[in-house]
């Protein structure tokens, strides 16, 4: 990870992406979000201010700090055995312990989740989309899960930005759309404001889905603790 420098007030999204160790598209849905602070130049750039990019990283760290005595329990619920072990190969080289219950079954997994009310919940890019939807509908209406953050493939939340709003809405950490207008104006744009639904990097066409794509998992410790601090936001926020 590199370093801010005290000459720098502002970076670019790109550099933001590599000091926080993330994607792009990340980067710009936590500026929407108010994470980061930022500003566009007449190009149309954005510029993150570096404090709030300093502010972040202090979070982030605070989040490893206060899970460093215990595990995270993680609920995965994939389609193939060997992306599980591609995730369990990658968690094992992390500083951040993580306990994973595993089901190869939507049901069975949907069912888990609702049972051990886990930290953060894993879907994999394999599993089929409409089973995904289901799924992050039921997940954000059960009242033992609705608040746990849920890590989906980037290009599931491109192609389906609808269901974000929607498991926002079953949250309450969104508010809903107040006509069909701006409903329909929602499905022609990415939703990236529901902070309990975060992005991995997406699975690429030209990767050979039968081979343990462990590369793909081991930039995935960021986007854990980024989920888990954003747990720790809501419940202090739902305590209030």
């Amino acid at each position: 990870m590199k370093a801010i420098t005290p000459d720098q007030e502002y970076l670019s999204t790109r550099q933001s992406a590599k000091i926080l160790n993330v994607s792009l598209g990340t980067v710009q849905k936590m500026v929407e979000l108010g994470e980061l602070i930022a500003w566009k130049t007449r190009g149309g750039h954005r510029r993150i201010l570096a404090s709030s990019l300093e502010q972040q990283l202090r979070r982030r760290a605070l989040a490893m700090r206060q899970k460093s005595s215990q595990h995270c329990l993680l609920m995965g619920i994939f389609r193939r055995t060997e992306n599980s072990l591609a995730l369990s190969d990658a968690m094992a080289h992390w500083r951040l312990k993580v306990d994973m219950e595993i089901s190869l079954d939507s049901l069975e997994g949907l069912m888990q989740a609702v049972s051990i009310s886990p930290d953060l919940i894993f879907l994999d890019a394999l599993i089929p989309p409409v089973e995904q939807v289901h799924l992050i509908h039921y997940l954000s209406k059960n009242t033992r899960t609705q608040r746990i953050p849920i890590l989906v493939d980037e290009g599931f939340i491109q192609l389906h930005p609808g269901v974000l709003q929607l498991a926002g809405e079953n949250a309450g950490v969104l508010k809903p759309l107040p006509n069909e207008t701006q409903a329909l104006e929602a499905e022609e744009m990415v939703i990236t404001e529901n902070p309990l639904i975060l992005g991995y990097p997406a699975t690429t066409p030209s990767e050979n889905i039968n081979a343990i794509n462990r590369d793909r998992f081991d930039s995935l410790e960021s986007v854990f603790i980024e989920g888990l601090g954003r747990k720790y936001e809501w419940s202090s926020h739902a305590a209030n």
